[in-house]
């Protein structure tokens, strides 16, 4: 029990710790340094990997919560599912959606704001950044009733 309870914590310790600093550190970074069409090359390259590591994170985490608690459903449990069913909707939704929309934009350096392609983005990269920064919540109260 000892090592599925490390396993947990660490599982979860990792996936809030990337994904707080993939949200709040390097892309901000990549968006302040670069242009905005090579900052967004490089973040949507990076996240089919970002969202398996979440998912991979959850994953390893809902296994351990369930065997630790033997299967009984209780407040962790529930955060962790809605955890990984954000992820899920984005890897499988929303960012293959979302790379279809943007191969359409030449660039959004010149490609005015009311474009419907743009505005299809905006949109499916707001539903991104709420389930994202849901995500984050949802770990920091795993965290703290760690």
């Amino acid at each position: 029990m000892k090592y599925a309870e490390i396993l947990y914590r660490l599982a979860i310790a990792l996936w809030v710790g990337g994904s707080s600093l993939f949200t709040f550190v390097l892309t901000p970074l990549l968006f302040k340094t670069e242009t905005r069409d090579t900052a967004g090359r490089i973040v949507g390259t990076l996240f089919p990997g970002y969202f398996r590591w979440g998912l991979a994170c959850g994953g390893i985490a809902l296994l351990c919560r369930i065997f630790l608690k033997g299967g009984k459903m209780e407040l962790a449990t529930g955060i962790l599912l809605l955890m990984l069913a954000a992820t899920s909707f984005q890897a499988f939704y929303i960012e293959p959606k979302a790379a279809e929309i943007k191969r359409q934009i030449v660039s959004f350096e010149t490609t005015p704001k009311d474009d419907p392609f743009r505005k299809q983005f905006s949109k499916l990269h707001g539903v991104s950044a709420v389930c994202n920064l849901a995500v984050v919540a949802g770990g920091v109260v795993l965290v703290i009733l760690m």
